[in-house]
């Protein structure tokens, strides 16, 4: 009977899955409600659902404006959805297990272990505070930032708006209360404002960095030399893809803006493709190349234990490392002075192999389905599986598949796909012996 019963226990990974999917149908149902549209009808289930999916997944794809079409406690609802979703279903659980003086379980600490990314076990609890005391912390004094702003254009309604703002980009959500101004337009009335744009930025770095690293500097200081090495990865390879894409957009996507716009927007659309979803631009003027490279941005995005999703920059950074390997004939992948494993490269490789073929299918089917251009269609599907929510303007129209694939990639996006994989087969047996090795040709 022992045995029966923890052969049926549900693994760290089935947790995680089961936990996002449970407050995703709380949030559509509480969405359903009268009282969450700003017209005081019931919202459609499917439509809910998307709602919350892209909340609880940190995207921001929507099909209605969400400042028109919810009142102020769909807004709040969506916003929680948000908040539990950009620090974990299960580190928000946890908090509240700690606030209630619950003692936490070997088997709690694991599942809390996969769902931050962190290195082991020991310590998760300190680090949940840490995290808890950051993004507190961070979205309060964001809030408090922009405050006079929001103030200034909308009254007392302002200070609602900055804690929204606040939240929504800390956890690379991409919500966005500003259809009071103008519809589906995002934060392009304030793409002048120089505290909004830079408030902005660096919420979504500091979310998207992931609270590993955060904690490393904390513990560290400026002493470099100490970080862990995943800690040195991050920050250089987000350095790399923020100065890169910032170049690119200055002088071939925003040469004809004022100096004072043209420099904000580069910096600006930089940054939000990692994973956040506003935009100061008009993303349908930008260049086809343009987009492209905002669908690359897109695919990567943030880092390991963070509130952003994507492949991650430590996996491209893996894939780059173990090419170098290969091109200059190294018999091991090295980052930093440190030998990669073969299995965080299998890995890597895996879910770019994963994201690929997704992100490709899924931009397939609506094309066909929709019969729009495949580059829109892939644009829609790298901001749904990247969980971002920059979009060109198709999703509000969709068909009902085209939106249930949305919602699919938003979920795979941000459970992410080892983890669907892990937790699907847990169950499947190691194989005990090695087969015989042959050489294949490759290249």
């Amino acid at each position: 009977m022992n045995k029966f019963v923890y052969k049926n226990k549900l693994t760290s990974y089935q947790i995680i899955i089961l936990g996002f999917s449970c407050v995703i149908m709380m949030g559509t149902l509480l969405l359903m409600l009268p009282i969450s549209c700003g017209e005081g009808v019931n919202t459609s289930f499917l439509d809910a659902l998307f709602t919350s999916t892209s909340a609880v997944c940190v995207t921001g794809l929507v099909l209605y404006d969400t400042a028109s079409h919810w009142s102020l406690f769909g807004q709040f609802v969506i916003m929680l959805l948000i908040q539990v979703g950009g620090m974990g279903v299960i580190t928000v659980a946890a908090s509240f297990a700690m606030i209630s003086g619950r003692r936490i379980s070997l088997m709690q600490r694991s599942t809390m272990q996969e769902a931050l990314s962190a290195p082991k076990v020991g310590g998760i609890v300190r680090l949940t505070n840490f995290i808890i005391k950051v993004t507190l912390l961070a979205e309060l004094t964001g809030a408090a930032v922009m405050a006079p702003i929001f103030c200034r254009d909308f009254g007392s309604r302002g200070l609602w708006m900055a804690l929204f703002h606040s939240v929504s980009a800390f956890c690379n959500a991409g919500f966005d209360l500003m259809g009071a101004k103008q519809a589906f337009s995002s934060l392009t009335a304030y793409a002048d404002e120089p505290i909004i744009n830079f408030t902005i930025m660096i919420l979504i770095i500091v979310g998207g960095a992931g609270f590993l690293t955060w904690d490393d500097m904390r513990i560290n200081k400026l002493h470099v030399h100490r970080y862990r090495m995943q800690s040195k990865v991050i920050l250089y390879t987000t350095a790399v893809l923020l100065s890169l894409s910032a170049i690119y957009f200055y002088f071939w996507e925003f040469a004809s803006l004022a100096p004072g716009r043209r420099i904000l927007s580069s910096l600006f659309q930089s940054v939000t493709p990692r994973t956040a979803g506003f935009n100061t631009v008009d993303l349908n003027d930008m260049s086809e190349a343009g987009q492209s490279v905002v669908i690359v941005l897109m695919l990567i995005g943030g880092s390991p234990g963070s509130t952003a999703g994507g492949m991650k920059t430590t996996t491209m950074a893996v894939l780059f490392a173990a090419a170098a390997s290969a091109f200059f004939r190294k018999e091991d992948t090295q980052l930093f002075g440190r030998r990669i494993h073969d299995k965080v490269i299998k890995n890597a490789a895996t879910i770019l192999l994963m994201y690929l073929i997704l992100f490709f299918l899924g931009g397939l089917v609506i094309s066909i389905i929709e019969k729009l251009p495949m580059l829109t269609c892939l644009f829609e599907t790298a901001s749904a599986i990247g969980t971002v929510g920059l979009t060109l303007g198709i999703t509000p129209n969709l068909s009902i598949i085209s939106r249930l694939i949305l919602i699919l990639l938003m979920f795979f996006g941000r459970v992410g796909g080892l983890t669907l994989i892990f937790a699907t087969l847990s169950g499947t047996q190691r194989q005990a012996a090695r087969l015989p090795q042959e050489t294949i040709t490759v290249g």
